[in-house]
């Protein structure tokens, strides 16, 4: 996994893009997160840097988890997580913020989709549904998987009625359009899982890490606009006359 940063997201808004072009973004506020402590490949068999997020009062941890906070030199936090990375550079106590992110750069969102309780199988798998005429009673029903029928067994993974959501989902390469290092925001275009004032974590895009993609003009396709309609309204006026 590549660094990243644990954030809360905080709801929908707009902006405008260096064309003037509204985007709809989602608010996430992102760290600052602490270092709590590295994972060596020489002393824990993998590399990787814990974090915390969200300082909260002593009295909502135990004994333990706040032995292990005093050993990092800090405060109990919320969240801790971790991001396999290389430590060579990172020092217990330190800060990650919005700083490791760049603006208009690709980045991978995870969090718990929001649940949806118990689903039918056509809003769960977006099942067609049976006949709508001639005295059909399976509208919106699973219909017979055949007990005595060959394989004689239901399948690992057969599509059926069930528990919708409250999953972890990660939505990959979506774009961050502005970055507030003073707010520790950052807006990011596209869908982001789970409902509002919920943990989230973003990290570096991982198939394609470090990739900026800008908005781009839209000018070229305004002119060739305005050519093909000035063509239109030419050939019209020929044929008319």
């Amino acid at each position: 996994m590549a660094i990243g940063l644990l954030g809360k997201k905080l709801g929908m808004t707009h902006v405008y893009d260096d064309y003037g072009r509204r985007r709809t973004v989602t608010a996430i506020q992102a760290g600052p997160c602490t270092v709590l402590g590295l994972r060596e490949q020489d002393k824990h068999g993998y590399q990787a840097v814990q974090v915390g997020f969200e300082p909260i009062k002593e009295s909502k941890r135990n004994k333990a988890e706040l032995g292990q906070f005093k050993q990092a030199g800090s405060g109990p936090f919320r969240y801790v997580r971790e991001f396999r990375v290389d430590v060579k550079d990172m020092k217990v106590g330190g800060e990650l913020t919005v700083g490791v992110f760049q603006q208009y750069e690709l980045v991978d969102v995870t969090g718990i989709s929001i649940g949806k309780g118990f689903q039918g199988g056509m809003k769960r798998w977006g099942w067609h549904g049976g006949n709508k005429t001639h005295g059909s009673t399976s509208h919106r029903r699973p219909g017979s998987i055949g007990s005595t029928t060959t394989p004689g067994r239901v399948w690992k993974g057969h599509h059926l009625p069930g528990h919708m959501g409250n999953a972890q989902v990660t939505v990959q390469s979506l774009r961050i359009v502005q970055l507030d290092a003073e707010n520790n925001l950052i807006l990011v275009e596209g869908s982001v899982p789970g409902s509002e004032n919920q943990l989230v974590v973003i990290s570096k895009s991982v198939k394609r890490p470090g990739v900026i993609r800008k908005p781009q003009a839209v000018q070229n396709v305004v002119d060739d606009e305005e050519v093909l309609n000035k063509n239109a309204k030419a050939a019209k006026a020929k044929k008319a006359a």
